[in-house]
């Protein structure tokens, strides 16, 4: 069985930062890829970034390169988004996704198994 637990969202000023983890159990092997994705209010789910569980490459949309930064602890099986230079826009609840299938990293659809959320407030 898969599960997903996310942590470490919060308050945080503006300029600020962040890491944000998401534990995964269930998930083994170098077949898998894991995302983070946020929807603020209002608005539709979109990803951030995804790392592959094989060669660990890493993907981020263009609005996040040089400021977020995923990540894994193989050993603990957490997945970790390092969020900097924070910005009211970041505002969002950051989910933590898996899948074991293909498909397009940054759309939703890809992934099978999702974590309940950790909500990260700029203000």
């Amino acid at each position: 069985q898969v599960q997903l637990v996310e942590s470490g969202g919060g308050l945080v000023q503006p300029g600020g930062s962040l890491r944000v983890s998401c534990e995964a159990s269930g998930l083994t092997g170098s077949d898998y890829c894991m995302g983070w994705f946020r929807q603020a209010p209002g608005k539709e789910r979109e990803g951030v970034a995804a790392i592959l569980g094989g060669n660990a490459r890493t993907y981020y949309i263009d609005s996040v390169k040089g400021r977020f930064t995923i990540s894994r602890d193989s050993s603990k099986n957490t997945i970790y988004l390092q969020i900097n230079s924070l910005t009211p826009e970041d505002t969002a609840m950051y989910y933590c996704a898996g899948t074991s299938r293909g498909g397009a990293w940054d759309r939703s659809q890809t992934y099978n198994f999702w974590g309940q959320g950790t909500q990260v407030t700029v203000s």
